[in-house]
Order: structure tokens, then sequence, then C-alpha cells
């Protein structure tokens, strides 16, 4: 339901903002004052295309912006969510429209599309008048409205879940059956990638190990030069610090003769001495250690280089190489069990199809039976609104050369015609073009659909046209009627029309400071009452007048 609508620097208007409730809200004005305006700002909203010239003059930018509560649509919600702009009860929907050329689109104050804005937009608002936004005429929505007519939406669910089991199963077996082609092929390659890491027989870590290795290699004469040197200053010949050392304990020990107040005692010289004495051993034996091994250093580089390349070929790193080589051998292992696997896929294949077929027989009869019915509802309504030659009919198009074809939606694909006159065929409900007979043929099924449809809002612009007298008031008691499972907003001339409103806004369009402005208001009962009788006629307003409008007003909320 369409709850704010804010319009800014559009065509006329300054600023518009308005609020609608549930209902009949009727919108009403004189011819030119925008409300066709108006229905346009509401149609961006919908996707429609931009351009500069909607943007008010001397100002940058239009901006249309609007508020929807969409309690109960949990479809649209789901949409929404899948969409990534959240799953709340409320939609906020703004466009904005640049001279620059850089038009926005914000959904719940996320930058978005144009094309989520249009995928969003229809189930939203459908715009009765105009052929662009009305889920009711476009075909592929055709199967669905019948189906929530006939109450045949569990049955669609079935057939949807068996055609959905079934492709998956003929996409697997696909797949199987050109696994089996390429199976020699693909087998060698396999069994080479297998192999070759085998070949190489890779531990995990190895690289690391090996680099240090090499390190260590590479260096072997400057780490047994390093430690021999350090070993002979330790304990070699000569002036070695351990000799040094043991002169300098034996003088600690004079002097804690003399003065025993010394912080260093004999005996923690002698620890210190044997710890530089295990340093100089450590220094002898891993300078003995060491031996300068050029074959062990081409191996180890050698080693390198070949895990080098695995990595390059499979991933990066060794973890990499080793997870290939594990999901080689698991393909492998599929690839050695594709035929009796082909055998039980296209066994499943074959039960689901017999499956989805049953179930698109029962959806179709279901269609058939639902299809005479809204028929007979549907040519009963235009009947009334004053269309009395008006035939409408669900055509089951047949499929080419008798062939059935599976889709998403069933075997057929049903589409709604009319003939509005006498001798004029049947024809595609999408290719009417008068505005007012179409908008009457839209509130036909409207009415009968009241209960199945999912949009929030329709907009009725034009439903009045050629039409008048007791015509106008059933076709307003049918936007009531309406309007108890929809917001409705109809923009209409005609009294009787109006008077069926819950709510009832003016347009008007004012001149000020050499600027013309547009603006809708809602009436109250007293300003409602000088609407009606100006809609009445009349150059003036008299007493008479709006005496008639009080009463066409009574007897609405009677009737």
């Amino acid at each position: 339901m369409l709850t704010e609508l804010n319009i800014r620097n559009f065509a006329i208007i300054d600023e518009l903002q308005v609020t609608f409730a549930e209902g009949l809200n009727i919108i009403s004005g004189e011819t030119g004052a925008g409300k066709s305006i108006i229905v346009g700002a509401v149609g961006l909203l919908l996707g429609d295309r931009a351009n500069a010239d909607m943007i008010r003059s001397c100002e940058d930018a239009a901006v249309v912006e609007a508020l929807f509560t969409i309690r109960g649509q949990e479809g649209l919600r789901r949409k929404i969510d899948e969409l990534g702009f959240g799953d709340g009860e409320e939609l906020i929907v703004r466009r904005v429209v640049s001279r620059s050329g850089r038009n926005r689109v914000y959904i719940n104050g996320a930058l978005a599309p144009l094309s989520a804005l249009a995928t969003i937009g229809e189930s939203l608002i459908n715009i009765c008048g105009q052929h662009e936004h009305q889920m009711i005429l476009n075909p592929e929505s055709h199967s669905e409205i019948l189906d929530e007519f006939g109450g045949l939406v569990p049955l669609r669910s079935a057939y949807r879940e068996s055609y959905d089991r079934h492709r998956s199963l003929a996409a697997r077996l696909l797949d199987l059956q050109e696994l089996r082609r390429k199976r020699a092929e693909r087998e060698e390659f396999l069994r080479f990638q297998s192999g070759e890491i085998a070949q190489a027989a890779v531990r995990p870590d190895e690289d690391a190990a090996l680099l240090e290795e090499k390190t260590v290699l590479a260096n072997a004469q400057k780490l047994i030069d390093l430690s021999e040197g350090a070993y002979e200053t330790l304990y070699g010949k000569g002036e070695s610090v351990l000799e040094q050392f043991r002169d300098a304990t034996a003088r600690v020990r004079e002097i804690r003769k003399i003065d025993a107040s010394l912080g260093l005692s004999a005996e923690e010289m002698d620890e210190l001495y044997y710890r530089i004495e295990e340093a100089a051993r450590t220094l002898r034996d891993y300078a003995g250690r060491r031996s300068i091994d050029p074959a062990r250093l081409e191996a180890v580089e050698e080693r390198l280089e070949l895990l080098g390349r695995l990595k390059r070929k499979y991933g990066g790193t060794l973890a990499a190489v080793l997870a290939r080589q594990a999901e080689a051998e698991e393909e492998l292992g599929r690839i050695a069990s594709v035929e009796g696997e082909i055998e039980q896929v296209a066994a499943d294949a074959a039960a689901e199809r017999k499956r989805m077929a049953a179930a698109a027989e029962r959806l179709s009869r279901g269609r058939h039976e639902a299809a005479a019915l809204l028929r007979e509802a549907v040519e009963q309504e235009i009947r009334s609104l004053r269309m009395e030659n008006a035939r409408f009919a669900v055509v089951f198009p047949e499929p080419p050369a008798g062939e059935i074809v599976y889709t998403e939606t069933g075997t057929d694909d049903p589409e709604f015609y009319l003939s509005p006159n006498v001798g004029e065929e049947l024809k595609p409900l999408r290719g009417i073009a008068s505005g007012g007979e179409l908008s009457r043929i839209m509130l036909a099924l409207k009415k009968v659909l009241a209960r199945t449809g999912s949009v929030g809002t329709i907009v009725f612009d034009e439903v009045d046209s050629g039409i008048g007298g007791a015509t106008a008031e059933i076709v307003g008691q049918r936007l009531r009627e309406v309007s108890r499972h929809h917001q409705v907003l109809c923009i209409t001339h005609l009294p009787q029309i109006a008077c069926c409103g819950s709510r009832h806004y003016r347009v008007a369009k004012r001149v000020a400071g050499e600027r013309t402005n547009t603006s809708l208001s809602l009436l109250p009962e007293a300003e409602r009452v000088e609407e009606i009788a100006r809609m009445l006629g009349g150059v003036e307003l008299t007493e008479t007048a709006r005496e008639h409008a009080r009463e066409m007003l009574l007897a609405a909320v009677r009737g």
C-alpha cells in the first residue's frame, strides 16, 4: 500500500507531500491542474524512463519518493530480500532525475539499479489506463492469475517441485553422459596428474625445510670458519679467553681474602668459567659436524625446483598440490562408476518425468475449468459497466506440431483475450488501445480477481472516459468493492465516482511569484461538498448544486 508520496521539482510541482490511506482514494481537479503529472511521477517509481524535461524549470534535479507498507505481501518481501534490500514491513523507494544525466534509484536507502525497481514495481502498483506496469496485461502473469482465481496454487507448487527435480536430474544425466563421452581423455589426464604428484612423494611443508637446508649447505665453509674461529678464541692456544678468565678468578679469590664485601664470589666465577668452556666445546663439535657437500646441495636444489613446478601447476602451495592429488583420485573413482550412475540417474529422471507429466495434466485440467468460470465472471462484470457486447476469453495456444513442452509454469500458456465490440474478433488483452475502455476492462478484472491479486495499490486513470450517469455510479461501486482488497487511487472527473471514495484529494494549480505550482490536498467534508458541486458543472456554485452534492455523498455512503 502506498502510504506517503513526496514529489519535488517535478514538472510544475515545486514540492508536494501527501499521505494516502486504505480504501478508495479519489483524486479530482480542474482539467490541466496536474493530475496526469502525479501519475507520471508515480510511474517513475515503477521504472519508467526519465529525462531532463521532467525537471522543473530552473532546478537541477527532480525527486520522487514513496513509502509503501508491504505487510502481508510475502512474495514481494522475498523478492526485496533476494535483491539485498532488507526484509521489513515498510519499503522506501526514491528516484532522482538530474539534468546532468546522473539519475539515481534508491531502495530502502541503498543505491539500486533501475532493473531492480522495475522488478519490484510491478508488485507495488498497477496503473490502469496506461499500457505500462500492468501485471494483468503481461501474458506471462496470466497463468499465475488464473491459478490464484481457480485455487490451483497447491497444484502449481506440486508441479513446480516435480519440474525442478526433473530438470536437476536431467542436467545431472547430461553431465554424466558428457563425462562418459570424454572419459578416456579425462581419465588419462587425471591419472597423469595423480601419478606425477604421487611419484614426487610430496610431504607437507617439505619445501620450507629444504629451503632452510639449502641455506646451510650454501654457506658451509663460512659456518666452519666462524665456528672454528670462535672456538680458538675461547679455548685455543695462546691467550685464550678461558686462560684469561682463570687468571681473573684467582684475583677474585685474593680480593675475597682481604675484603669479603665484594659482590662476586670465586664460586660464581668458576660457574661462568664452566659455561664458557661448554660453549667452546659446542662450537668445536658444530665445526666438526659441518662439511662442504656440493652433491647434497645440488640434490636439494633439484628437489626444490621439482616442488616449485608442482606448486605452479597445482595451486601455489604444497597443500594445494596434495589437495589436487586427492581430487584427481576422487574423480577417477567417480569415472570408474559412471556407467552405473548413468543408469540410475536415467531411471530416476524417467520416473520423475512421469510424475511431472501427471502433475502438469492435473494443473492444465484445473486451468481449463477455471478459465470457463473466469470468462463468465469477467463478462458479467464487463456488461454491468455498460460494455454489453464485450466478450472475454482465456485462450490456450496449441503447442507447435502437437509437442508438449514443459516449462516452469506448466504445459500450457494461457492468455487473456477480449473483443470489446460486436463483430470484432477476440484479440490479446495487451492489444487494447482505448485508455478508458482499457480501464473499465481492468476494473472488471480487478473486481473478479480482487481476492487473488498480490499487488498492493491500483491506480485507475481515465476510468471514467466515455461514461456517465448510471454507468458512472456502477463504476464507483465497483471501485469501492475493489478497494476492500486493494488500496485504490482513482483519478476522475465524474462526481458519481468521486462520491464513492473513502478519501478525496483535490489537485490545484496556482501561480505565485511568476511561477506555476501544482498541489494535492486532502479535502475535509465541507470542501469535499464544494468539490463535488464543482464537478456537477456550472460556472458558479449554487446552493442547489451543493445540496445535490450532499445528497450524492449521502447516497454513496448508504449504497
